[in-house]
């Protein structure tokens, strides 16, 4: 018989913890509803105290003889105390619903480390676009020169990217932070349980009702590991530029040095691996999310063992977005930008010409579209003149009247009419040409202007805080739990001397 293939290893050591808790919270309201007496629940409360204090030497020696932590849990609670007294800690409940109690509790303790690192990666990168308010640099489009922007603006787009994923944690954590604790295996219980009550002592905001569905769902799963996938595939964007912008041809930042490799043969190679692992991990908890959904997806009410799947994918999620977190936020706080490249290439592929053809529009009142039009063909012949090399041979001032005469030549071709006869100046011609000048004026809001870029850092500093004390207020409002669930273990457990008879079911517990 292969008893390996139905056991789940990796996944019982990182329920231990909260498996222990569920029990403790079982067993004080068994006590406290008169299911099992004073005696027996203090029995227990020591016993599984002794198996928490023994942590990793209980999880090394003690799980691998059992079908799971669960059942080894109860197991070495009956062999210490008796089945008399440890036989009826699992009274009134399910491996089902305690099994999917410790899931979300272990899930739980991983979004919290989540919102955290979220939260850090944010504050980089707000901190990261304060530095640069003032620094242009291309923006593009189908990786084209496009418009100039700012680091700071870009930097910007990637933190609200970021927050938009805490919030979705956030819902994701409210949707795992409920009970199914006394559902049993799916029809409840036929003791006088209180769900309410172990729901609070293990800092859970409600009790998940209907009792089929809270042993057999797993949608908080599939809910939570989608939106690591929303989040690694952010990650996974920022990750690319870094790559792509650390390379010769871009050259417009410079990896930490701890965050790049060497090669095994060029001795002058810098790699970005650890930004390269952060994009292909992005598939690895893609992967984890198809498993998860073709886990679930033909299951009928209510548990199936094929649920037993689903836990390592999550905890491998979990981890794997954690971790691609921190890294990231890491190389952004290291990151070096190259400021002056990043000005030098921002004007190159005629960045300038959309607010060329705004200017038009706003001076002469034509349509947008044949202004559209005119600077269109302008470009063309620049490119094909070489833009740059024209103003570096040429003063400014030639170089503008000459911009203004082929504005026109081409003007007259499409409206039969010079666009300097309606209005267009050399002085706004010049102007619309500036880069720094074209940035200031996408001043509405959400735009790359310094005042605006400005006030979204306010404005986002102040989102990261709410949300910092959101996520605290959360984790602290489960430690306050924790806390009531000690006091009533101290209250209710004694110092027991345990006298076990030949038939190992019998105690005898004496006050010290």
């Amino acid at each position: 018989m292969q008893k390996d293939y139905i056991l789940s290893l990796e996944a019982d050591r990182w329920l231990f913890h909260p498996d222990i808790l569920v029990d403790k919270a079982h067993v004080v309201m068994l006590k406290e509803r008169g299911i099992i007496k004073k005696a027996e629940a203090a029995a227990i409360l020591n016993c599984l105290t002794g198996i928490e204090e023994r942590g990793d030497d209980f999880i090394e020696h003690e799980l691998s003889a059992y079908e799971d932590v669960h059942t080894a849990i109860e197991s070495v609670v009956i062999r210490e105390i008796g089945e008399d007294a440890g036989g009826r800690m699992h009274t009134g409940r399910s491996r089902n619903d305690e099994v999917a109690a410790c899931i979300r509790i272990a899930l739980r303790d991983e979004l919290f480390e989540l919102m955290a690192a979220v939260n850090g990666l944010r504050n980089a990168l707000l901190e990261k676009a304060a530095e640069h308010v003032e620094t242009i640099m291309p923006g593009y489009t189908h990786l084209q020169h496009a418009q100039a922007t700012t680091f700071a603006h870009h930097a910007l787009a990637h933190a609200d990217a970021f927050a938009r994923d805490f919030a979705r944690i956030i819902t994701a954590y409210e949707h795992t932070n409920v009970s199914p604790l006394g559902a049993a295996a799916f029809a409840s219980a036929g003791f006088p349980i209180d769900r309410e009550r172990t729901a609070k002592l293990l800092g859970f905001e409600s009790v998940l009702e209907n009792s089929m569905d809270a042993v057999s769902t797993r949608d908080f799963i599939i809910e939570t590991i989608s939106c690591f996938s929303n989040l690694v595939t952010n990650l996974s964007r920022l990750a690319e530029e870094l790559i792509l912008w650390s390379t010769s041809e871009f050259n417009l930042i410079r990896v930490p040095a701890d965050y790049a490799t060497g090669s095994s043969i060029m001795p002058q190679k810098r790699n970005p691996d650890y930004a390269e692992l952060v994009r292909a991990r992005a598939g690895t908890v893609y992967g984890c999310l198809m498993s998860v959904l073709s886990i679930s997806k033909a299951l009928p009410y209510s548990y199936n063992r094929d649920l037993q799947e689903v836990t390592p994918h999550l905890l491998k999620a979990a981890k794997t977005t954690t971790a691609s977190v921190a890294v990231m936020k890491s190389m952004i706080e290291g990151l070096e930008v190259n400021v002056e490249e990043m000005e030098k290439k921002a004007p190159r592929g005629f960045t300038a010409a959309t607010e060329l053809a705004d200017t038009i529009v706003r001076e002469t009142g034509i349509p947008f579209r044949t202004a559209h039009k005119i600077v269109s063909s302008l470009a063309s012949v620049l490119a094909d003149e070489n833009m740059e090399s024209i103003k570096d041979k040429d003063s400014e001032k030639v170089f503008v009247t000459e911009i203004l005469q082929r504005i026109d030549d081409f003007a007259l071709g499409i409206t039969e009419k010079k666009l300097s006869e309606k209005g267009l100046t050399e002085k706004k011609v010049k102007e619309a040409l500036n880069i720094a000048s074209n940035i200031q004026k996408r001043s509405v809001k959400g735009g790359p202007a310094k005042k605006e870029v400005k006030r979204m850092l306010i404005k986002r500093k102040a989102d990261l805080e709410k949300d910092e004390k959101s996520g605290q207020e959360k984790e602290e409002q489960v430690k306050k739990s924790f806390d009531e669930l000690e006091r009533e273990v101290k209250k209710k457990k004694r110092i027991i001397k345990i006298i076990r008879k030949p038939n190992h079911n019998i105690l005898s517990v004496f006050k010290k």
